[in-house]
């Protein structure tokens, strides 16, 4: 079941995304406020949920200043707005969706579709799979395109495309990195330490600070969403010598 949150200072707008909800059977709203302030408290206090869906134009503090002090605490966060002007703010704290308001229950689902797919099943398991296919832009003219696991060194997100950079070159498909991440995350050494990037563990050259250099010369900075995970990562393979010198 995920839990939702729904944050606007309009009432009308959180009754109509509690009736939207209510409609999808694996979603369950734990919380619905028109005061940011209670909810940034409530929130911090609480429990990790797995989406936010918040106004931006509000009073008191506005929905890109809140959402930099509760990012962590959701999985997915997404605005809804009357605003287009939003959308580098939205990008630069790493939301994962934006709804332009008035929206209907169809605009509204093809957000929700797009975060939380059910992720195909690359036959049992990506696990015991050395490749998988894809088929290329039409800039490409649509080819079907076997990749192989071990030779991918990151995938980058391009608008409504993703690139797929390999040891033997790139590959261009029409998806967002939401979707493949969801369809591959049974892969060990597929990780996201950025919005825009998935990288392969094993094709990393080098770090330094927060920039990781990949084999191929391509250097990928870490976000603040993820610099735990990636602190994790480091943590649990740097070998260290327990001489003090």
């Amino acid at each position: 079941m995920y839990k939702c949150v729904i944050i606007d200072d309009e009432l009308h707008a959180v009754e109509y995304l509690e009736n939207y909800i209510s409609r999808l059977p694996n979603f369950e709203i734990t919380g619905s406020y028109t005061d940011p302030l209670k909810a940034l408290t409530d929130i911090l206090e609480g429990p990790s949920v797995d989406l936010i869906l918040m106004d931006v134009d509000m009073p008191e503090i506005s929905g890109i200043e809140l959402s930099k002090a509760i990012r962590k605490k959701t999985s997915k966060l997404v605005f809804t707005t009357s605003h287009t002007k939003y959308g580098f703010d939205a990008f630069e704290v790493e939301a994962d969706g934006y709804i332009l308001k008035p929206y209907n229950f169809a605009k509204f689902m093809q957000v929700i579709n797009r975060l939380f797919i059910e992720p195909k099943q690359l036959e049992k398991s990506s696990e015991n799979r050395r490749f998988f296919f894809v088929r290329t832009s039409k800039a490409n003219n649509m080819k079907i395109v076997k990749v192989f696991f071990n030779e991918i060194i990151a995938i980058e997100s391009n608008l409504n495309y993703v690139q797929i950079h390999t040891c033997q070159g790139s590959v261009e498909t029409y998806m967002s990195l939401t979707e493949l991440d969801l369809q591959l995350n049974q892969v060990p050494d597929l990780v996201r330490f950025q919005r825009s990037f998935i990288v392969n563990k094993s094709r990393i050259d080098n770090i330094e600070g927060n920039i990781i250099r990949m084999d191929n010369g391509l250097k990928i900075s870490v976000g603040n969403y993820y610099k735990k995970s990636f602190d994790d990562f480091i943590s649990k393979n740097l070998i260290k010598s327990n001489k003090r010198g």
